[in-house]
């Protein structure tokens, strides 16, 4: 098993920054595929970003505001983001994909066998 904790939502206006904690426990998550996702109020949960080796997606509405990261010592993963917009409000969700299967699938919910609680980010504008 693998618990996940997020951490670092709240409230910034527009064109503030949040920096989003995840912290694991139970297993060492560093050979894992890690995600972020968020989910707006009345819509499908989409991944924001996801590592996997030195493998970094980020999906196109982010792509030069958000940065992902990981920190394998602190058994944690990281998600920066910057110049953010009222779309970007949204609960973000921490995932990792513990198989090893091949990285293709990584936008898909459905390819992450754990999920942390969730951490409310609202941008006001």
């Amino acid at each position: 098993q693998v618990q996940l904790v997020e951490s670092g939502g709240g409230l910034v206006q527009t064109g503030g920054s949040l920096r989003l904690s995840c912290a694991a426990s139970g297993r060492n998550i560093s050979s894992y595929a890690m995600g972020w996702f968020r989910q707006a109020p009345g819509k499908e949960r989409e991944c924001v970003s996801a590592i996997s080796g030195l493998r970094i997606y980020y999906r196109d509405s982010v792509k030069g505001r958000f940065t992902i990261s990981r920190d394998n010592a602190k058994n944690s993963v990281y998600l920066q983001m910057d110049s953010m917009k009222p779309e970007d409000t949204a609960v973000y969700y921490c995932a990792a994909d513990t198989n090893s299967a091949p990285w293709v699938n990584f936008r898909l919910p459905g390819e992450y066998d754990f999920w942390g609680q969730g951490t409310q980010v609202t941008v006001s504008s």
